[in-house]
């Protein structure tokens, strides 16, 4: 059974890794975003995709836009059974929807959290439950038919980075099920009017304010390891755990100080912080940088 494969991600990473496992298949060609700049020297980096295709030896194409009449030929000339796709980055057009079969994996239990940041969203939101959606693709944003889900329960306490490996793991379950069980699936259609959408996430979005301690708790493992969050003044949050929501504080009062830690007060609520980052600072323990600005129990960390 041919597949070619488009994805970006390590959660992609992670599902063309054990697709690559199974003798049924034959990934013919992987498709990934361009090399682009990251961290603050700008180094041209390759996907989490590229470097495991790579890796496993498969031919790998970066087209700036997917849809042009290269890549549809390099598609076209694969003589694929499948198209498999795995958080791209790009919509198809129906000229290559019309090739082969082509199932998305899409990391929420749809009609909910269409779009580009659904684990992002989940944590947000505190949901209890987070999953994964195989669907055939359509063209439109997440709305086509689907062919399986499965899920996980009591995601709350973890983070942005956690839950896309584990939801790594039951896409590819997923996949492999519905590629082997593909004509014998009866598609069921998407409640379109219980859709919901979310956009991509920007850095602008990771300032919190020391308000409700639940809310930057969720922030936090959202946004882990991007773009992470920070107070207005520029200081990173860099390691936060939830320690209460109930109590009454001064926004940002250094309630405890603890051997490797401190905790601190949030108007609702208070937050344990094992470590901080000034602006052009490198990361430093809690405890280490309150004592640097001679600061102490009752003293506000802002």
């Amino acid at each position: 059974m041919k597949i070619v494969y488009m994805g970006t991600p390590s959660y992609a990473s992670n599902i063309l890794f054990e697709l690559s496992k199974d003798k049924r298949f034959e990934v013919c060609e992987v498709f990934t975003q361009p090399d682009k700049p990251a961290g603050r020297k700008k180094i041209l980096t390759s996907s989490a995709v590229k470097i495991k295709a790579v890796e496993l030896g498969f031919d790998v194409f970066q087209p700036e836009n997917i849809n042009t009449q290269e890549s549809i030929d390099i598609i076209k000339n694969a003589k694929p059974d499948f198209i498999v796709v795995a958080a791209y980055g790009q919509l198809l057009k129906k000229e290559i929807l019309q090739i082969a079969p082509c199932i998305n994996l899409h990391a929420s239990i749809l009609p909910d959290y269409r779009g580009a940041s659904p684990i992002q969203e989940t944590l947000l939101n505190g949901d209890k439950f987070a999953g994964v959606t195989a669907m055939l693709m359509e063209e439109g944003l997440d709305c086509g038919d689907m062919l399986g889900f499965s899920y996980l329960e009591n995601v709350q306490t973890k983070t942005s980075e956690d839950l896309m490996q584990e939801l790594s793991y039951l896409a590819s379950d997923i996949i492999r099920q519905v590629l082997v069980d593909f004509n014998a699936i009866r598609p069921q259609k998407q409640r379109s009017v219980s859709a919901t959408y979310v956009k991509k996430r920007t850095k602008k979005e990771a300032i919190v304010e020391l308000k409700n301690a639940v809310q930057v708790d969720r922030k936090f493992r959202a946004f882990f390891p991007w773009p992470g969050v920070f107070l207005e003044s520029g200081l990173a949050l860099k390691n936060i755990k939830l320690n209460e929501m109930h109590s009454k504080n001064k926004i940002g009062e250094i309630l405890k100080i603890n051997k490797d830690n401190i905790v601190v007060g949030c108007e609702k609520g208070s937050l344990i912080i094992f470590s901080l980052q000034a602006p052009s600072k490198n990361e430093i323990d809690a405890v280490s940088f309150i004592r640097g600005k001679r600061l102490s129990c009752g003293d506000i960390l802002l």
